[in-house]
């Protein structure tokens, strides 16, 4: 059983769009996602800079594009479909589209809008996630409390992202819980807390418009790591999502119980795969980086298909 899972926001990278825009119609249909979105996702994948891309009103739409345009080459060549799909915050709308839930120009119209709105609502306050890797996770959390910062994300393999007020942040780097790193986030908010609520209220209001299907495919949710059937209820878990910690920790956790063989993160991969390789340890992952690593990911499809 091959997944294929989306990455979050700070996976993005200068220039990474380039060797994408190689690919037949690619750009075409990236020039389609920017009129959706209301982001030049051309310039921003080839050209602009890190701090320029690092806004979260650029970062959003450009890493969900990226995921579909990948996603898109991989099935073009791809002997079987892939068994199910999740996507890691922002990435929970590129497998939304991808699981047939919304259609493609709906996931860029409703990740532009998140973009914009939680930019907004985190430039009310100065906050910022930092991932803290490592350590005993009792004392992690206990930590976290005691500086009023919130366990933002749960990522499994031994690492919790910290959100919160940016000095509460630098008090946690200067005194980190024993045996723990702490590494700043390429993230401008605290994202998935209660600083992202006025960005939820917006997000709820475009979704309710959207038209949707049921999954035609096993579709997993941040919200708790189980698997969610019926369309409605998925879109309206990810909107949630947005002011609600990811647990990434149980959606790995629920692909060993499934019975998962293999793992496939599409562009601009390598930080899901990452975590697989520590908290799902032997299971088989491809990270799809540039088109060549495609062929990577086609063989790990035929081989499961053997």
């Amino acid at each position: 059983m091959i997944i294929a899972v989306f990455p979050g926001q700070g996976s993005q990278t200068p220039g990474f769009l380039t060797p994408w825009l190689e690919l037949d119609g690619a750009r075409e249909r990236l020039e389609a996602f920017s009129e959706q979105s209301g982001v030049d996702l051309v310039a921003a994948g080839t050209e602009w800079d890190a701090d320029r891309i690092r806004d979260t009103s650029v970062a959003q739409p450009l890493i969900v594009a990226a995921s579909l345009l990948s996603w898109a080459a991989l099935n073009e060549r791809a002997p079987q479909p892939v068994a199910g799909v999740a996507g890691h915050s922002v990435g929970e709308i590129a497998a939304l589209a991808a699981s047939g839930v919304v259609s493609d120009d709906d996931a860029l119209r409703l990740v532009g809008l998140r973009g914009r709105a939680m930019a907004e609502a985190a430039s009310a306050v100065e906050t910022g996630m930092s991932a803290v890797v490592g350590g005993d996770e009792a004392a992690v959390l206990e930590r976290l409390e005691t500086l009023g910062l919130t366990p933002a994300n749960y990522n499994g393999g031994g690492q919790i992202v910290a959100a919160g007020e940016l000095p509460a942040l630098a008090e946690l780097a200067d005194d980190a819980p024993r045996a723990a790193r702490v590494i700043p986030l390429q993230v401008a908010g605290a994202f998935h807390t209660r600083f992202m609520e006025p960005a939820v209220d917006a997000l709820r209001t475009a979704a309710a418009d959207v038209a949707v299907s049921d999954p035609n495919t096993t579709l997993w949710t941040n919200s708790d790591g189980s698997v969610v059937s019926e369309g409605r209820r998925a879109l309206d878990l990810v909107v949630a999502q947005v002011a609600s910690p990811v647990r990434w920790d149980r959606c790995m956790a629920s692909f060993a119980e499934r019975g998962v063989t293999g793992i496939i993160e599409l562009s601009p991969a390598g930080a899901l795969t990452g975590l697989a390789k520590r908290a799902l340890r032997g299971t088989p992952t491809v990270a799809v980086k540039i088109p060549d690593d495609l062929d990577a990911a086609v063989s790990l499809l035929k081989e499961d298909q053997a």
